[in-house]
């Protein structure tokens, strides 16, 4: 039975003909899967002093006359580092008459910022890397609620109905969404042809597949997480809610079963079987070594076949397959096979904005929130930027331009979605906690230290104390 919930996001969706890209690269918006920052700190622990000084703003000074707030970024490299800024940031300042925004760009905004928000001060406008990062802050009292901003600037009507309920805790709002995302399976679609490799829709059939890429010499997938250790857990949430299936991802995320139960169990047994046969990278030595940049180029000359990524991941494949020195490969992507050969997609949330509860201006940060959530906003940044949007209301004309592929992932999310075949990431609708457990403590289950059994009864222990102090993520009914 499809719950409203998703009627009303996948409405949405095909209204303007569904999202884009990446969250990974535009600066601000620094998302759970950022291509090159350090995983964060545990949130139960204190987090020491930052180690990277400020970098100088990129703007111009404010006027006199204009109230300034601050928001920290991780600028990316290349041309297109000031993309996002140019579009939203430095517009709103030469259209605001009251409000300068100051961006100050950081080496790990994040990192930076829960360094800061500790330390009772911070920027006025403060990001996470997606909901449930929300809750550590919120605990610690350095949140402002949004409720009357919501009500007065009519973020309830630029939203859809869902997407607020994501940043409530405890019956009040601290936190706007942004960027939709979903993951998928990225191949080397001339290698694919070349070998006469199918596609596969089950779990056994991309066993199966990934053994005989193995056996020619090449390597399944090209997996990483030297530059984001949370990419650990794009793979766990992967394998739990397509090999387990989402329906008892919902039932472990709502308390009805354990996260110990026989279907989790086999999941991890296999997420765990590829890391033991080098289908990630080709061993746990590279994939804990190599770069981004490096596991895209292989994949983009085929010495890599597959990529279990998200939607962040789309610009750069883009830029990698037409490069000359991968010789003109070109890509295509597949859903992640499932044990019921399905096509399933897990929805995630890749970052998400507040507002500082020392800010000492919270109105004029409230009005940049209104207008970087604009509908008009968030369409440039789509088109200009190559930015996922906010679930928010778009027009019909947003996806103009994009790439086809990328078009179609969410084209075919949608329609599976709408069929009931949607699943969880980790970063979105686990407690901040488990989630970190998540993507931490799979390393032991790869080093052999534990076994998949332990890791999950560990996980299950955890979730329990925070399912007991109300720290779950709001689940949408299926």
């Amino acid at each position: 039975m499809k719950s409203r919930f998703w009627f009303t996001l996948f409405s949405l969706v095909m209204v303007f003909t569904l999202l884009v890209t990446a969250c990974a690269k535009p600066a601000a918006e620094q998302t759970q899967p950022a291509e090159a920052t350090a995983p964060p700190a545990q949130p139960t622990e204190e987090v020491a002093v930052a180690t990277e000084p400020p970098v100088e703003p990129t703007q111009p000074p404010a006027p006199a006359e204009k109230t300034t707030i601050t928001l920290y970024f991780t600028p990316d490299e290349g041309a297109t580092s000031s993309c996002w800024m140019d579009n939203s940031m430095v517009l709103f300042n030469e259209q605001s008459k009251t409000v300068f925004v100051d961006g100050i760009a950081q080496m790990n905004d994040w990192e930076t910022t829960r360094t800061a928000l500790a330390g009772g001060a911070g920027p006025d406008v403060v990001t996470t890397p997606g909901p449930s990062f929300v809750y550590e802050l919120v605990q610690a009292g350095q949140l402002l609620p949004l409720d009357q901003f919501a009500e007065t600037l009519g973020w309830k009507d630029t939203f859809v109905d869902w997407a607020l309920g994501l940043g409530t805790v405890e019956g009040k709002l601290y936190s706007l969404p942004h960027e939709l995302e979903t993951l998928v399976v990225y191949y080397n679609k001339t290698l694919f042809e070349k070998k006469g490799w199918q596609v596969p829709k089950t779990i056994e059939e991309l066993w199966a597949l990934s053994q005989k890429i193995q056996d020619a010499g090449v390597i399944p997938f090209g997996h990483l997480n030297s530059e984001w250790r949370p990419a650990n857990e794009w793979h766990v949430g992967e394998f739990l809610n397509h090999v387990a299936g989402p329906q008892k991802v919902y039932d472990a995320l709502t308390g009805k079963i354990p996260w110990t139960d026989a279907d989790f169990v086999t999941a991890i047994d296999l997420l765990n079987d590829a890391q033991q046969k080098g289908w990630f990278m080709g061993g746990l030595d590279i994939y804990y070594t190599t770069t981004f940049d490096d596991a895209h180029n292989a994949l983009g000359k085929g010495e890599a076949a597959m990529d279990i990524e998200g939607t962040w991941a789309a610009a750069d494949l883009n830029e990698t397959y037409v490069s000359a020195e991968n010789g003109g490969n070109e890509w295509d992507w597949f859903p992640m096979p499932s044990t019921s050969g399905e096509a399933i997609y897990d929805i995630g949330i890749g970052s998400t904005w507040s507002i500082n509860a020392k800010a000492k201006h919270p109105e004029a940060v409230a009005e940049f929130l209104t207008y970087f959530f604009s509908p008009e906003t968030q369409t440039r940044l789509l088109v200009q930027c190559g930015s996922a949007p906010a679930p928010i209301h778009l027009k019909a004309d947003a996806m103009t331009g994009v790439d086809p592929r990328i078009a179609r992932i969410f084209e075919e999310f949608a329609k599976a979605s709408d069929a009931g075949n949607y699943g969880y990431t980790t970063w979105t609708f686990w407690p901040p906690k488990s989630d970190v457990y998540i993507y931490e403590e799979i390393e032991k289950v790869w080093s052999k230290e534990i076994t998949p059994l332990q890791y999950l009864e560990g996980l299950d222990k955890l979730f329990k104390e925070e399912l007991t102090a109300g720290e779950i993520p709001p689940i949408p009914k299926r």
